[in-house]
């Protein structure tokens, strides 16, 4: 019985790695590892404005994570409804950077296939026009209006930046990772 032990063991933990590992490659694993202390206190769910308003609930998440659950993890529409404020962050007691967590547990989830259609029609419009909402005339005329340039000083007026932004998404591979969720 000691290998099927050791076998549920290690599967209930091989996500809670993977989602340390992924992180580790940003910030400092010790900062990622303080994840396995996380007592499931609810200062971070009792501090969220998104959860008051929406079914976000980061503590759940936390747990399923650390059950070893990835399609529940991956798949939960609350996952894309943390606004990353950082309000988890700054309230957790052990310093658990809950919305570096996040958002490592998103990108395993795109990564995989998983990602809310209206986050991939936002992120094909950032491939389009190099940003995520467009300037329109609606707020070209507000900045005329207000003496301003009417496009900002972004690739919105500068060709040659979107063609870099655009090279970044090809070499990354996030382009190709975005259009190739599952609908």
């Amino acid at each position: 019985m000691a290998v099927k032990d050791d076998t549920i063991r290690d599967a209930k933990f091989n996500l809670r790695e993977e989602v340390i590992n992924a992180g580790s490659k940003i910030y400092p694993k010790e900062e990622m590892e303080r994840f396995k202390f996380c007592l499931q206190c609810g200062k971070c769910t009792g501090g969220c404005p998104s959860g008051r308003r929406t079914n976000w609930r980061i503590r759940k998440i936390f747990e399923e994570v650390s059950l070893g659950q990835k399609e529940e993890v991956f798949s939960d529409e609350g996952l894309w409804m943390c606004t990353t404020c950082y309000t988890c962050q700054e309230r957790c007691p052990h310093g658990i950077h809950t919305t570096d967590m996040v958002r490592i547990i998103r990108n395993l989830a795109v990564k995989s296939g998983h990602m809310k259609e209206p986050h991939r029609k936002t992120c094909l419009t950032f491939f389009t026009y190099g940003h995520a909402v467009p300037i329109n005339d609606e707020f070209r005329a507000v900045r005329k209006k207000l003496g301003m340039d009417e496009n900002p000083p972004t690739v919105q007026c500068n060709p040659e930046g979107l063609k870099e932004v655009l090279t970044i998404v090809e070499k990354t591979g996030f382009k190709k990772m975005v259009e190739d969720v599952k609908k």
